[in-house]
Formats: C-alpha cells, structure tokens, sequence
C-alpha cells in the first residue's frame, strides 16, 4: 500500500493507504474524498479528478502527456502544479504524495 494525503479545500486531510496499480483518483473514489469526481472513470476526458500536486511533488512525478495538458483546458483554476488525479499511477515511488482539491471541479 502506498500513503496519500488529499487535502480538500477547505484543509480538511485524509491520510489513506492506497493499494499500486490504481490512480490516485480510483484511489479518492475508493475512500470517497470529496472534492474529487472523476465523471468519466479516468479516461482523461473530463477533468473533474483535477487537483493541485503539493510540495515538491510537481518535480517528483513523471511530467503530464500532451492529453492531459489539454484536459487541463477544460478545469477549474488551473495551477503550475494542477494535474489530473486520473493520470497519477499509484506505486511506491509517490509513497507520501500530497494532493489539494481545487474549490470546484467543471
């Protein structure tokens, strides 16, 4: 199991243990955390599992791929460290990642 922090917006955390081979999104809907909707199941076609990468965690990750960025279009409040929730693959190496939620998602 890997530990994640989402934070909501309003600073509520949620320190959870989220098993590899899942997204960080599957990984939110799994322990119900609000703030993150995921409407299209992680296909990368909504952007509503949009969340703020914490930290130093942005440099941390494997970069977004040109799908992602362009969902990134369609969200809300969009950040330098903005990512989709749905294109974070949970495995050790993200063992500790700090997500915040945005104040809304689209």
């Amino acid at each position: 199991m890997v530990s994640i922090v989402y934070i909501e917006n309003d600073g509520t955390e949620h320190h959870v243990d989220v098993p590899a081979g899942v997204s960080v999104m599957d990984g939110a809907k799994r322990y119900t955390i609000p703030g993150i909707e995921g409407d299209c199941g992680g296909a990368c076609a909504c952007a509503t599992c949009h969340v703020y990468v914490e930290g130093d965690w942005p440099q941390r990750l494997p970069p977004p791929e040109e799908i992602e960025q362009a969902m990134l279009d369609f969200a809300f409040d969009v950040q330098p460290n903005s990512r989709l929730s749905c294109q974070i693959q949970v495995n050790d190496s993200i063992d500790g990642l700090v997500v915040r939620t945005p104040p809304r998602q689209y």
